[in-house]
């Protein structure tokens, strides 16, 4: 999960986590569907429960899982503009095309080409220490000898500039709260602009996470323009605890810090997009998606390798049943999501003509544990609708919906906009554990809610693909 390079696009996917979700009982309190529609959508009961029972004890059980370990243990992280990333694209092309889809293709776009290299960070004063680091996206390295400096702590950006004055040639350590991701991402995003303003000639963020063992987790920052572009860097919540005590107590702090970052020419990548055609409507479309690109830290199991993997095994699910909806299934993979939805953004353009038969989007990027349900923004009737299609899921305990203004990240590009989407939603209070760090491996994936998830995947798609009607579209309420 990534954030955009523009801070306003940012300031709107916040508020997609942190608005206030119209509750179930309002929802229902407002629904008045038909008895018909009603029944249309109970109908489909006995084909969920075949979905949920090959995925959960059946014919498919655990192939989610067995998937992506192999995809993860052959690939790794997959950060944009690499070939591994390419690679990863090329294989997932070859796996849908030999096993019958439609339509198989890759869609090309141009995304950024960061490589981190070699970095360090030494504690010289007061005493002698290694520090943690990762280096933040799209950050420019050190001179080859690195850049030894004092270093000065602060809480905030107010913080900071009531320090101003002291922060001239030093390096610039944020030891903000974690009240959220949403509210601390700031810090990581902007924090070396805000810090080169004021003279310093580096920045390090305490790590966007509320739980630590030792692991730095890294992601984009942008610069602002005709600001000075200085190193940024993010660091262990135990270092910046340790450099605010330091501070605190009266001492004088000193580090040397190498960084061989280097932000390359853009290179060619590619979206993914499969389809199971739709029998009678073919030209509408219900999407499945994740994004196939990740950090080049861990395996990026988790992000987004999960959310790819359901989306796979929705559509493998489904064939492998012989289910084919009224309308095409498509599943798609985007690229450079981490980079600021650098791959949706294409999409959007190439397929600006499409936008009306684009029926409902799902993504899943916020990890795929125990699922919940939905998160959606489909207005007032398309809540109804999904809560009567959330019932079928019972047997797994993924009834629940909530409503949100606008859901996703890549996909938030369309359902700001009006069109009808939803985020999978699950127990994930341990996501910004692993998130963009080398904890994001495949032991941060259980098979079992890989397989629900799967389920939960597959039978939204193929019921709001098959429905007599499509899914209303009309403005969200809130």
């Amino acid at each position: 999960m990534g954030v955009h390079r523009n801070f306003i696009l940012l300031l709107t996917v916040t508020l997609t986590f942190v608005t206030c979700n119209v509750s179930n009982s309002k929802i229902e309190d407002a629904c008045n569907l038909s008895a018909e529609l009603k029944a249309e959508i109970a109908s489909y009961s006995s084909t969920v429960e075949k979905i949920i029972n090959a995925a959960v004890d059946g014919s498919f059980k655990g192939v989610t899982y067995q998937e992506l370990s192999l995809f993860v243990d052959t690939f790794g992280n997959r950060i944009a503009g690499s070939q591994n990333l390419e690679n990863a694209i090329d294989y997932m092309i070859d796996k849908y095309t030999a096993d019958g889809f439609d339509n198989v293709h890759g869609e090309e776009v141009q995304v950024p080409h960061w490589v981190r290299g070699s970095e360090s960070a030494i504690l010289v004063e007061p005493r002698n220490a290694t520090l943690s680091i990762l280096g933040l996206g799209t950050s420019v390295g050190t001179p080859p000898e690195g850049i030894l400096a004092e270093v000065l702590v602060v809480k905030s950006f107010d913080d900071l500039q009531s320090k101003a004055g002291q922060a001239k040639g030093k390096i610039v350590v944020y030891n903000e709260d974690f009240d959220s991701y949403f509210s601390a991402v700031v810090y990581r995003s902007n924090g070396a602009t805000e810090a080169a303003k004021v003279g310093a000639v580096a920045s390090l963020i305490r790590s966007m996470t509320d739980f630590s063992l030792n692991t730095p987790h890294t992601g984009l920052q942008s610069y602002e323009e005709n600001v000075t572009k200085i190193p940024g860097a993010a660091i262990t919540i135990e270092d910046a605890h340790l450099l605010q005590r330091l501070q605190d107590e009266g001492k004088t702090i000193k580090m040397l810090l190498k960084m061989e970052a280097q932000n390359l020419p853009d290179t060619t990548s590619r979206n993914l997009v499969a389809e199971i055609e739709g029998t009678e409507y073919p030209e509408k479309v219900v999407i499945v998606s994740g994004h196939i690109d990740s950090w080049d830290v861990g395996e990026g199991a988790m992000d987004d390798g999960g959310g790819v993997f359901i989306s796979w095994g929705a559509l493998a699910l489904l064939k492998s049943l012989g289910l084919k909806a009224k309308r095409t299934v498509r599943s798609i993979f985007w690229t450079a999501e981490e980079f600021g939805y650098v791959g949706a953004y294409q999409y959007a353009i190439d397929h600006a003509n499409e936008t009306d038969n684009l029926i409902f989007m799902m993504e899943s990027d916020f990890g795929t544990f125990n699922p919940i349900g939905l998160e959606y923004s489909a207005g007032t009737t398309g809540g109804c609708i999904l809560q009567e299609v959330m019932k079928l899921l019972a047997s797994i305990n993924a009834t629940g919906t909530r409503q949100s203004p606008a859901v996703g990240s890549d996909i938030e590009i369309w359902t700001s906009d009006g069109v009808p989407g939803a985020s999978l939603d699950t127990e994930s209070e341990k996501y910004f554990w692993y998130h963009h760090s080398n904890a994001d491996t495949l032991e941060a994936e259980s098979t079992d809610y890989l397989d629900k998830n799967t389920a939960l995947w597959a039978s939204v798609a193929y019921v709001l693909a098959d429905l007599s009607i499509d899914f209303p579209r009309e403005t969200t309420d809130g």
